[in-house]
């Protein structure tokens, strides 16, 4: 066991792979000399050489669908978005191509690709440097969307989605890169994809979350406790498939359900919880499902950002009222 961050975590889920497969390709921008702008690949080029782990023009197309040909080719690409609110660019190649490619091909060009990129806000970030559309790529057949919680999770999740024949988009909350420190097992180790974790038993309530919302539900449950009230914290950790079971069996038996998401309102991860929940937990039901989000609105500049972004107390605010209602 060592003790490891997010970034140390993830690190050394690639170098596992690198020295594992040698058809592992890493690349974007600043990845190879810099190791990234959050030094998340840092050391990797000086392992496995330049033309295994290299920097990429500025240009996420380029990126893209350079990794669309490599994938045909039989490489398996570990591409980087320097942050989410930069692959846009790159989208048209993600949606027309890696999403459709093995279908297109009726499987004999499957995608192995995993697409990184840091999420989020809490930084005090400009806007594209701190968006959270996770939805909007888990809307695309496809793809699976994959986002971490913990160091442990973080290998376990990314060792998994390098193996998959499946493109992967790889979302790393960057608030908490340095945030959170663990025990995490030096040898390989994988956590299937689809599988949602329940992090903590309750009776009174079910909250859902991922990535950097977490750690914020889990200080609301300190308070909840305070207020005598019992919680149950699902860590979705997949977005896409999403665990539908563990879902609806955590509130089967608790009887309500809040989504914290960081995420805007409108047709997102949190709506389709709701439904779900509507359709296999309905009759189980003691008060509507919440939602926890942030706004329909692009994320404030810095002097802002603290309006928009979730925290124990907004959370504890919906779990008093879900359980009186």
């Amino acid at each position: 066991m060592k003790i490891m961050n997010l970034v140390n975590a993830i690190n050394n889920a690639i170098d596992i792979k690198l020295e594992e497969d040698k058809n592992i390709i890493v690349y974007g921008q600043d990845v190879g000399v810099e190791g990234g702008v959050f030094r998340v690949t840092e050391g990797l080029q000086k392992k496995y050489g330049k033309e295994r782990v290299f920097d990429a023009p500025l240009a996420e197309s380029g990126i893209v669908g350079t990794a669309v040909g490599m994938a045909i080719a039989g490489l398996k690409p570990v591409i980087e978005m320097q942050f989410s609110g930069f692959v846009y660019p790159g989208f048209n190649q993600i949606i027309s191509h890696v999403a459709r490619m093995n279908n297109r091909s009726r499987g004999r060009y499957p995608m192995p690709i995993v697409i990184r990129m840091p999420y989020g806000g809490g930084i005090n970030a400009l806007e594209h440097h701190s968006e959270s559309f996770e939805a909007a790529f888990a809307h695309i057949p496809g793809l699976k969307v994959v986002i971490p919680s913990t160091p442990h999770d973080a290998k376990g999740l990314l060792i998994a989605a390098i193996e998959s024949p499946d493109p992967i988009i790889y979302m790393e909350p960057k608030r908490i890169y340095r945030a959170i420190k663990q025990e995490v097992r030096e040898e390989k180790f994988v956590i299937p994809i689809g599988k949602a974790s329940i992090l903590q038993q309750g009776s009174d309530i079910t909250i859902v979350a991922y990535g950097a919302m977490i750690r914020e539900v889990q200080k609301a449950i300190v308070l909840a406790k305070k207020a005598g009230i019992s919680v149950e914290l699902i860590d979705l950790r997949t977005i896409y498939p999403i665990d539908k079971e563990t879902i609806a069996n955590s509130v089967k038996k608790t009887g309500r359900v809040i989504t914290v998401t960081e995420s805007v309102k409108s047709f997102g991860v949190a709506s389709e919880i709701t439904q779900i929940v509507n359709e296999e937990a309905f009759l189980s039901l003691e008060a509507p499902p919440k939602r926890v989000t942030g706004f329909d609105t692009i994320v404030p500049l810095p002097k802002g950002e603290h309006h928009y972004m979730q925290d124990a107390y907004k959370i504890f605010y919906e779990i008093e009222r879900t359980v009186n209602y």
